[in-house]
C-alpha cells in the first residue's frame, strides 16, 4: 500500500497549535504529516485545518500561501479545529474591525461567525463544557452531555449546519458541517478521552479501500 493511501495531513497554516494537534493524532498511531505542499494535501485520505488567533490573520495566511482555492477544491473529509472551523464559514466579524468590515472566510459552510453572547458570563469562553451531538460520523459513540474543552469568544449560531451544540450564555454551534467539510469549535486535542474518540472517528473516515 502506498504510504499516502491513509495519510492524514494537517495543513501548515503557520499557526501555533500545530504540534498539539499533531501529537494528539500521533497518540492514536495515525500516519500524520504537517505540510503546505499542494500535491501532498490533494492526495491525503483526510485533511485537518487548524487555527488560532484571529480570522483576519488566519485568512490572510491562507491567501499568502495560495491555499484558499486548494482547500475549497478538496473532496476528502476536511475537519477544521477551533478557528479552523470558523474559517469554513462564509464571513466572520472577528476583528472585522472598527470599520465593521466582515472578514471573508472560505464559504464552505454557509453560516456567519459572530460574537458569543455569554449573557454576562466571562469571555472568552474557556474551559470544559458539555455538548449535545448529532448522528454525524464524527460523533459516533459520543454521548450527549460529554465534556470537551473550549477557548473562544466568537461562535457559529445554531443552524441547519449545526452538528453539535453547547450553551454558554446562548446556545451555539459546537460543531458545524456541510458535505465533506466539517469542524469543531472546541479543542479535541485538549479534551481527554472524548476528544481522542472524536479524532479516532475522523481517522475512520476516508480510509483507503
Amino acid at each position: 500500500m502506498n504510504n499516502n493511501d491513509d495519510l492524514t495531513v494537517i495543513i501548515d497554516t503557520g499557526c501555533a497549535n500545530l504540534n498539539s494537534v499533531r501529537f494528539a493524532f500521533e497518540r492514536l498511531n495515525a500516519n500524520i504529516k504537517v505540510t503546505d505542499d499542494f500535491d501532498v494535501i490533494r492526495s491525503a485520505a483526510r485533511v485537518v485545518l487548524p487555527g488560532v488567533g484571529t480570522a483576519g490573520a488566519a485568512m490572510a495566511g491562507l491567501q499568502q500561501k495560495g491555499l484558499v482555492d486548494l482547500i475549497c477544491s478538496l473532496t476528502q473529509p476536511v475537519m477544521g479545529v477551533c478557528l479552523g472551523m470558523q474559517m469554513l464559514a462564509s464571513v466572520s466579524n472577528e476583528h472585522g474591525g472598527r470599520d465593521s468590515k466582515a472578514i471573508n472566510c472560505l464559504g464552505l459552510v454557509p453560516t456567519d461567525i459572530g460574537d458569543l453572547d455569554s449573557k454576562g458570563l466571562p469571555l472568552p469562553h474557556m474551559g470544559w463544557n458539555q455538548i449535545n451531538v448529532s448522528d454525524h460520523p464524527l460523533f459516533e459513540g459520543i454521548e450527549d452531555g460529554s465534556y470537551v474543552y473550549f477557548v473562544h469568544g466568537y461562535r457559529a449560531p445554531i443552524s441547519e449546519y449545526t452538528l453539535a451544540s453547547c450553551t454558554y450564555g446562548e446556545n451555539f454551534s459546537a460543531a458545524i458541517g456541510k458535505g465533506n467539510f466539517f469542524g469543531v469549535q472546541f479543542h479535541p486535542e485538549k479534551s481527554a478521552a472524548v476528544g481522542a474518540k472524536i479524532l479516532q472517528n475522523f481517522l475512520n473516515m476516508g480510509k483507503a479501500q
